[in-house]
């Protein structure tokens, strides 16, 4: 049975559905995750396709070059300020979820850390995660 993942901001005024499984489910503690969460990490379901992600209601965005350069978008819900999702300049095709705009945030399964170099030794989670200081390799 297809998974249907469902979400959004606090407010509801902006919403998204996919009936796509995510390609990569990860926490990513990067100095700029941390900022954008307020917390230790943010964590994410990604999507290989955009399309098949329907996006209801208008989203505000800005834009940060990670370390690599690559330019990513974050989408907010310009209402009350929720992330809800990020794409990405150079894959276009790509867009991540954040896990906690899930409406069940259940349904995200961890694979992995990402940008664990950046870790907090008060921000612990699963040590059976497999740990990458950086992005995985392709």
């Amino acid at each position: 049975m297809t998974k249907i993942y469902t979400g959004g901001c606090a407010c509801g005024a902006l919403r998204y559905e996919t009936r796509s499984q995510p390609i990569f489910e990860n926490h990513c503690q990067c100095r700029d995750c941390q900022k954008r969460s307020g917390t230790g990490h943010g964590s994410y379901l990604t999507f290989p396709n955009r399309a098949e992600v329907a996006i209801t209601g208008d989203a505000n965005t800005w834009r940060l070059a990670g370390d690599s350069g690559t330019e990513k978008l974050h989408a907010f819900c310009p209402t009350c300020g929720t992330p809800v999702y990020l794409t990405f300049v150079a894959m276009p095709d790509l867009i991540a979820v954040a896990a906690t705009s899930l409406d069940d945030p259940d349904q995200f399964d961890p694979q992995a850390v990402t940008y664990a170099i950046g870790a907090h030794a008060w921000d612990v989670i699963d040590p059976l995660l497999q740990r990458y200081d950086r992005m995985p390799p392709g």
